[in-house]
């Protein structure tokens, strides 16, 4: 039955497959849906969802498919409440029945009253075991049960159904075409740690005891090995100022996040103005700064580069020199680009990530920073592809 909206899902570009509807089918064998449309949308997102890209595409699909269907799910909830207004007044019981009403405890009374809930088809007053009215079952209103469940009171619940949190549509900030806001940011940087051993070797090593257990006959062969540790170096580059003030409040998150990160061995951040010009500076002012060469000679090619920046500006700058300390040297001086290439060639894995959209890349400055570093734009889906050159893609240009 729910074949349908496997490809509605499908339609709206989440990727599902036999895989998906094979779990999806062995979780509503197994009742983890509750026998409820509530249920079912937490179980099939949980499911069906392998990217946090497509969770708005998701909450579309569900709104599309099951749009009216609770309201049948709903339409017995609604009558039994108005059925319990109107309470009828309880008759008396007899001891028989007055001890039988303290049998159950809390966790039977939750379990029982659910099951009560999905059988009941008509209203009751003054019995013993549907919900009711004046009657000795323990649940309903104005009986005679001394531990129970009272049901009725002004409003009603309905305010997480899964219609509405989907209607909410609280995702439509994950697609992959918008630009990251902090979370989204720390999520994707978390993707760029690896980690080595290193120490002293007093770590359990599960898979090696076993094994060294198997070929000691069954004695128990205790292996360790050195603890796992961050080993993730990151250099990252902000541009500020000028055309970079629009996105400056995405860069001071980007800023806040990789400060907070907690993966990384060692993490650098250092600010420009359009293009590299001999320095690098610790603050967005712009003042004192390290020279490149400096920076260059601090830093194994091992470390990650990250430059963010939209890389638009005149195109007399990719071409204006300056020395090592940073000022204007048209004779002796680096262009910018050459300093941008220096930069590229130094480090094993870079890349430059461009708020600007990927439309406006050609035909500017854009394109000629394109041909020095792999560039991705500002996204979530850029980011992404972003984090896996830096993990395993190719090597920078101009050290293949």
């Amino acid at each position: 039955m729910f074949l349908p909206f496997l490809y509605e899902l499908r339609r709206r570009g989440v990727p599902v497959g036999a895989q998906e509807a094979l779990a999806l089918a062995g979780a509503l064998k197994a009742g983890l849906h509750d026998s409820s449309l509530d249920g079912f949308y937490h179980v099939a997102r949980a499911l069906l969802v392998h990217s946090e890209a497509h969770l708005d595409a998701f909450d579309q699909a569900f709104l599309a498919h099951f749009k009216g269907m609770e309201g049948a799910g709903q339409q017995l909830t609604d009558e039994l409440m108005e059925w319990l207004k109107e309470a009828r007044q309880r008759r008396d019981l007899s001891p028989e029945e007055l001890a039988l009403l303290e049998r159950f405890n809390a966790e039977e009374l939750e379990k029982l009253f659910e099951q009560r809930l999905r059988e009941q088809t008509e209203r009751h007053d003054g019995g013993t075991k549907w919900i009711g009215t004046g009657g000795a079952s323990p649940f309903g209103h104005s009986g005679h049960a001394r531990e129970g469940f009272k049901v009725g009171g002004e409003g009603g619940g309905g305010s997480r159904m899964a219609m509405k949190v989907a209607g909410q549509r609280r995702y439509r900030g994950y697609r992959s075409d918008v630009v990251l806001d902090t979370r989204q940011m720390a999520v994707a940087l978390r993707k760029l740690r690896a980690f080595a051993r290193e120490g002293v070797a007093d770590e359990l090593d599960v898979e090696g005891s076993i094994a060294a257990t198997a070929k000691n006959a069954g004695e128990l062969e205790v292996v360790t090995r050195p603890p796992r540790r961050p080993n993730t170096r990151v250099v990252l580059l902000m541009d500020v100022g000028g055309s970079m003030d629009p996105y400056a409040h995405l860069v001071s998150r980007l800023f806040s996040v990789a400060k907070q990160a907690t993966h990384f061995k060692e993490l650098r951040t250092y600010y420009f103005h359009n293009c590299v010009y001999g320095r690098v500076f610790e603050s967005s002012h712009l003042v004192g700064g390290l020279r490149v060469t400096d920076l260059l000679g601090q830093v194994g090619r091992h470390h990650k580069l990250v430059v963010v920046g939209d890389a638009l500006m005149a195109p007399y700058e990719l071409a204006m020199r300056t020395n090592s300390d940073g000022r204007y040297d048209p004779t002796n001086g680096k262009e910018g680009l050459v300093w941008l290439m220096e930069l590229a060639r130094h480090f094993e894995r870079s890349v430059w990530l461009n708020p600007e959209p990927p439309r406006t890349w050609r035909g500017n400055t854009i394109e000629a920073v394109a041909r020095v570093f792999d560039m991705f734009p500002l996204t979530l889906e850029g980011l992404g592809e972003a984090v896996a050159h830096l993990t395993k893609g190719r090597m920078a240009r101009g050290r293949r």
